[in-house]
């Protein structure tokens, strides 16, 4: 077992790699008006930079997986950290908007980097205090965003949106000397607690039999269900919700920062939050993450109605149910990590999470445009709605009194966590037998290693 201050001296250097790339990533929203000025786009062109990325990224998922736990998971690491670095000089120096898409693309090579990384803390900490652990690092998620809208504030006019890409692109590319020379890779499988005290006597790495068994675990898969619809409410609120605040609710640039970034603070406290609730129920029952994350995600469908429901006028009311709100809907996210890598075996972690992502990548495309969508045909959805069987015809009651946007996101999100909540039932009735099955198999191999070893 590696010793406390190099894992946690590892989760330094990964929360800053993260937050940082984070920040990177979140930029063009931030930087979009300057970016529109400069190759006078419209807004459909400027969608296209984001929406060219993230294809780029969900492609790549299962090769950056299949390569994490093939080889070296720290070199992999740091080589898209380099790439990170290199296509955001690429992308600030790009001349024109053709070159400029295309280039932005590019830097979705590296947005599917991460599941060589959370393989990786895997091996450095017990499945015990995971959940704590990836709630720390996925703070990076709101954390980047705040960063990313500072840089574009406090820098943005003046250095101008190309000198704050060449700053982050550099960044990338001393994190990546970092990571390359500070981050030791580890067997596989180090931390399982059957495996204490064991010598190793070869690693284990990523075969095709093991990666084919991922899609006979029943937990798994309704894990990657839950994953398509989970993402729907993160994207809609994303990308919606500072233009709700701004044309439905009137908000202005000042009230925008105050009620966004408490939210965001907030948000952030959800995840180590969720995430060390998650360790603490492990402890008492296998099914203690998923009960987090099933009470996550219901309570945050509740609040969100009750959020939106507040009278236009009473904005500190808006904000006080919103940062309610925020608190509990993160509880889900570390504790669905946590559960992939307590049911897979360690030489196909990366690519477990790499097919967990690459599904909900499908459903982080569709949600926006599906908002759009029904924020311009609502009118007509709550009159098919008032024809529908009773157990559907009383959503037409709870949506037909609010504004387009708005009841289009509240649609999309509490449906989504509505079925997260089925799924994640579904989830806690088969997760402890594939957990048992799991331990079963590391106690064979490790009484496979003690074979081996010399008396």
């Amino acid at each position: 077992m590696q010793s406390t201050r190099r894992r946690w001296s590892v989760i330094a250097i990964f929360f800053f790699f993260m937050l940082l790339h984070q920040s990177d990533k979140l930029l063009i929203s931030s930087l979009a008006d300057q970016i529109q000025e400069t190759f006078q786009i419209t807004k459909t062109e400027l969608g296209a930079l984001s929406t060219g990325a993230l294809i780029v990224g969900a492609l790549l998922y299962p090769l950056w997986g299949y390569l994490y736990d093939r080889f070296a998971r720290p070199k992999l690491l740091a080589l898209a950290s380099f790439i990170w670095g290199a296509t955001t000089w690429l992308n600030a120096i790009a001349p024109t908007y053709p070159s400029f898409l295309v280039t932005r693309a590019s830097t979705g090579i590296d947005d599917s980097s991460y599941p060589g990384l959370y393989s990786l803390v895997a091996d450095y900490f017990p499945p015990q205090v995971r959940g704590k652990v990836y709630g720390v690092l996925e703070l990076t998620m709101p954390l980047g965003f705040l960063c990313g809208m500072v840089l574009a504030i406090g820098l943005g006019g003046v250095i101008g949106w190309r000198g704050i890409f060449y700053l982050t692109g550099s960044l990338g590319i001393v994190l990546a000397a970092i990571i390359f020379f500070a981050v030791p890779d580890i067997p596989r499988g180090q931390s399982e607690p059957e495996l204490e005290g064991v010598a190793q006597t070869h690693t284990w790495r990523f075969n095709w039999k093991t990666a084919l068994g991922l899609f006979r675990k029943p937990s798994l898969l309704v894990l990657f269900l839950q994953g398509f619809f989970g993402v729907f409410p993160w994207n809609v609120i994303s990308i919606w919700f500072f233009y709700y605040l701004k044309t439905e609710r009137g908000y202005d640039d000042t009230m925008l920062l105050i009620t966004m970034g408490l939210a965001v603070i907030v948000l952030a406290a959800g995840y180590p939050i969720g995430g060390a609730l998650g360790d603490r129920l492990f402890k008492r029952s296998p099914r203690g993450r998923i009960i987090v994350a099933g009470t996550g995600v219901i309570i945050g469908a509740v609040l969100l109605i009750v959020t939106l429901s507040v009278p236009v006028p009473n904005q500190w009311a808006f904000l006080a149910a919103l940062c309610a709100t925020a608190l509990f809907i993160p509880f889900a996210a570390p504790n669905v990590l946590s559960t992939v890598y307590d049911v897979t075996e360690p030489e196909v972690r990366s690519t477990a999470v790499a097919v967990q992502y690459f599904i909900e990548s499908a459903g982080a495309a569709l949600s926006p445009l599906m908002a759009g969508f029904l924020a311009d045909n609502f009118e007509q959805i709550i009159a098919a709605l008032r024809q529908a069987p009773p157990a559907i015809s009383w959503m037409a009651n709870l949506f037909a009194a609010g504004m387009p946007l708005q009841n289009a996101m509240l649609l999309i999100c509490v449906t989504a966590w509505v079925l997260c909540a089925i799924f994640f039932v579904l989830v806690g009735r088969l997760a402890p037998r594939d957990i048992a099955k799991l331990r079963r198999e590391m106690q064979d191999r490790v009484e496979r290693e003690r074979g081996v070893q010399p008396a």
